[in-house]
């Protein structure tokens, strides 16, 4: 683990000018939050967050064209350092008036640093490194936080109930930071999720999503998939996802349908995210449709349900739909015997821009299955997709050689669902023989199909 002294080498140019401005002007400045706590135990640090004893108004004059975020004293630097970005400057506070399980109604601002990390969530996040105006640097740490960080060992500060119970989104930090960061969980503060888990059920979607997209990023997300099942959490933000414990599952000898979807997850590459989180859901509908050992329409089912949860989440519209389509398709089955043209029909199913998408995901399954990546012959598909997709064929209306001006010029058809009708047929014939792709080709096989609906 990183000393304070290594820490103070790691702060970058633009943070320590921040820092040294509100020193000289008189005013308490600290490195809190993640930043410190990542950097002591020799992880990268990403956002960088400042504490101070000046009031937003003053940082404001500190800092133009900065910007007051909220109004719990969050004053928002850009800085030109593009791997630092912006810089959040909070005033010391400590909390009050909680209510709803979320966020304070209340706050007052104070001059204090320790009254700042006593209201904070865990030992690890209350630890500050700065400097009151004309004293040197140095290390605060009234909670613990670097002995646990040493033990690595995750505790709220003071009572986790009562942490717990001020803000109901500080259970799920403490299974993502688990995860991400490796951690056990202390058992007083496990005892206190299990306790408390059910006000998870009163959070925002958006504030719910922000932790999964966080721990999904894990080399290990199982780690906290698994503490969430087994507190409670998980039932509180999904009981679908939460059915899935003790659903027999023929894959792996003892394991069962949620022993799988973790598989899958850890499995699963990392880039794009989605993957990873089609791979939390893509067996989400099997619970609903367990029938004598089978799960027969899982597949849509749970594209339904991965819908319904996603929109509750907020997730990006564009997104959701590609996720929702992935768990839609995933039971894809493949054999050699395929013709070039049913090759060419997956590709049209799929559609080609998110062929690897689901060839990633059937690699998580496979992965989750305890099989290997490429089982099933998804090598020679992902070959033979391949093979089509480089010989350009034609996959949906715009690579037709007539398109339907051609047909009603040439052949009298007027505009409607007849026209469109007919466009579908003549894709599905070249799709099933390039070869028939030329203008007159078209043409005649459209003449013909139109004297055949006649007689």
């Amino acid at each position: 683990m990183s000393t304070p002294l290594d820490f103070e080498r790691a702060i970058p140019d633009v943070v320590h000018g921040l820092l040294r401005t509100l020193w000289t002007r008189g005013h308490a400045a600290y490195v809190v939050g993640g930043s410190l706590r990542d950097t002591l135990l020799g992880r990268p640090a990403k956002d960088w967050d400042l504490a101070a004893a000046a009031l937003p108004e003053r940082t404001l004059e500190l800092f133009p064209g900065a910007v007051y975020e909220n109004k719990f004293g969050t004053v928002a630097v850009r800085t030109e350092d593009p791997d630092v970005g912006e810089v959040e400057i909070t005033t010391f506070r400590s909390d009050h008036d909680y209510a709803d399980f979320r966020r304070p109604h209340r706050v007052e601002f104070s001059e204090s640093i320790e009254l700042d990390l006593a209201r904070r969530d865990f030992t690890v996040n209350a630890m500050a490194w700065g400097a009151e105006p004309g004293e040197p640097p140095r290390l605060v740490d009234p909670h613990g936080g670097r002995a646990d960080l040493a033990a690595r060992i995750l505790r709220t500060v003071g009572d986790p109930a009562e942490r717990f119970h001020e803000d109901a989104l500080r259970m799920v930090r403490a299974v993502r930071l688990a995860a991400t960061l490796d951690f056990d969980v202390e058992p007083a503060t496990l005892a206190a999720i299990r306790e408390k888990a059910d006000n998870v059920r009163r959070l925002s979607g958006e504030r719910i999503a922000i932790e999964m997209r966080r721990l999904l990023a894990a080399d290990r997300p199982s780690i906290g998939l698994r503490l969430m099942a087994d507190t409670g959490l998980l039932f509180a933000i999904s009981p679908d996802l939460a059915a899935q414990s003790g659903v027999p599952q023929n894959k792996v000898p003892g394991e069962d349908l949620w022993d799988h979807t973790l598989r899958a997850v850890d499995g699963a590459t990392r880039e794009p995210p989605r993957i990873r989180l089609a791979a939390l859901l893509h067996d989400i509908g099997k619970p609903l449709t367990m029938a004598d050992g089978r799960f027969l329409g899982h597949e849509s089912v749970g594209a339904e349900l991965a819908d319904k949860l996603l929109d509750d989440w907020r997730w990006p519209i564009a997104e959701r739909q590609r996720i929702v389509r992935l768990i839609r398709h995933h039971m894809f089955g493949y054999q050699p015997s395929w013709s070039d043209a049913a090759v060419r029909r997956f590709i049209v199913k799929i559609t080609r821009e998110e062929l690897e998408d689901q060839f990633l995901l059937r690699e998580a399954d496979h992965i989750g299955s305890g099989r290997e990546p490429n089982a099933g012959g998804l090598d020679e598909l992902r070959a033979r997709v391949a093979k089509e997709l480089a010989a350009g064929v034609a996959l949906d209306l715009s690579g037709l050689a007539v398109d339907g001006s051609d047909l009603m010029t040439e052949l009298g058809i007027t505009p409607g669902p007849g026209l469109g009708r007919l466009l579908d047929w003549l894709l599905e014939r070249v799709i099933a023989d390039p070869a028939v792709n030329t203008r007159e080709g078209l043409l005649d096989l459209a003449r013909r199909r139109l004297s055949s609906e006649k007689a």
